[in-house]
């Protein structure tokens, strides 16, 4: 029994490598070009921010230094830190910065601070852009000649993720990895596919669109707010793009690994669509996949030990080009079952807290299982 459960592994991880789409590549890039000189005249960015105040600065800089763009809009959502007046004594041309009000019934927080945002907008394009994400000089018109050059609505980029900390290192190039697996790039950019993510850190979409979907209306109650704008984008007949890049950066640490762990509980159960039968798949293909290799690398029987390092050397095969992107050692790499295994205990955590009633909690509001939001 437990060689037929190696023989699986082996095979899910060999189909892995050989499938035609590729998730474990890291192909779709998009860098900064300071070169590319084009009129960001037509752009506005929209930036929900609460307690911000360690980051905002150099958010706000970095946009600035991009070029003119129509206006820089900053929600300052209910801050207890400052976060608006700091951006208000930084004295940058074209930027509103509007005290955010209390999410309406049925609203989450963010999606509601962009709402607001967006009510100031009236240029072409919609820059959304979170509170922590540095941007390098040249990215917003890359952002704005692959949109219009490739025809897209929407341009979304998965942002380099601060990664300092021992845990930092060890569970998020995984985590942009399994992001990557669960929405694999090329099927989210391709038309004749009806799958649709975004990285909601930097999407540069067409304000038009955005309006003929209904705004964030639409998806105003969405936890996973960035993969569900861009699957109502796509649905409309949009035309998306995701991608990874190196000059778009999150400029916050985690530090610790209960930061990241409440970061990933925060929504792990909304990706399972708060089904427990999904939640026991996930499980059984987590365990089959990454610990039944590490096991089997170690049994008796010689049989199991060959077809276990065979999945193992295909896994870690998988994972080493998102190791070389993020220019991490390529001695990471078996790490990715322990780094796993932690994933899997976080969405338990997940579930768990939506069974006690949590839908989720994050930056002091707390979404309650069937009920509406609090602030």
């Amino acid at each position: 029994m437990f060689h037929t459960l190696v023989t699986i592994a082996a095979l899910m991880w060999l189909g892995l490598l050989l499938a035609p789409w590729r998730p474990w590549q890291t192909r779709e890039r998009l860098t900064a070009n300071p070169a590319l000189l084009l009129p960001l005249g037509e752009i506005s960015v929209v930036i929900p921010a609460r307690n911000e105040a360690e980051c905002i600065a150099d958010t706000l800089r970095d946009v600035a230094a991009q070029g003119t763009l129509a206006r820089i809009v900053l929600v300052d959502d209910q801050s207890e830190d400052g976060t608006g007046d700091i951006a208000r004594g930084l004295g940058l041309p074209n930027l509103l910065v509007i005290g955010g009000s209390t999410p309406p019934p049925g609203w989450s927080g963010k999606l509601w601070a962009l709402s607001q945002g967006f009510a100031h907008v009236e240029s072409q394009y919609t820059l959304l852009l979170d509170a922590d994400i540095s941007v390098r000089p040249g990215l917003v018109p890359a952002l704005l000649e692959k949109l219009t050059r490739e025809s897209r609505d929407m341009v979304s980029i998965m942002a380099t993720l601060y990664m300092a900390s021992f845990w930092e290192r060890l569970l998020l190039p995984p985590f942009i990895y399994f992001f990557k697996l669960i929405y694999p790039f090329a099927l989210t950019n391709s038309d004749r596919s009806r799958l649709a993510a975004a990285a909601g850190g930097c999407i540069l979409l067409r304000t038009e669109r955005l309006r003929g979907i209904g705004g964030f209306a639409a998806l105003r109650d969405a936890l996973i707010d960035d993969c569900t704008l861009a699957r109502c984008v796509k649905r409309a007949g949009g035309r998306i793009w995701i991608g990874l890049s190196r000059d778009v950066r999150a400029i916050r640490p985690y530090h610790s690994v209960q930061n990241i762990w409440n970061m990933v509980a925060r929504t792990a159960y909304t990706q399972l669509r708060y089904s427990f039968a999904l939640l026991v798949l996930c499980t059984v293909l987590l365990l089959i996949s990454f610990v039944v290799p590490v096991i089997g690398a170690f049994t008796d029987f010689q049989g199991s030990r060959v077809t276990a390092m065979i999945a193992l050397a295909a896994m870690f095969t998988s994972y080493a080009p998102t190791l070389r992107y993020y220019e991490r050692p390529l001695t990471w790499a078996p790490t990715l079952p322990v780094a796993a295994s932690l994933y899997l205990a976080m969405t338990w955590t997940s579930a768990l807290r939506y069974l006690r009633g949590e839908r989720s909690r994050w930056k002091n509001r707390v979404y309650e299982r069937d009920e509406t939001p609090s602030a």
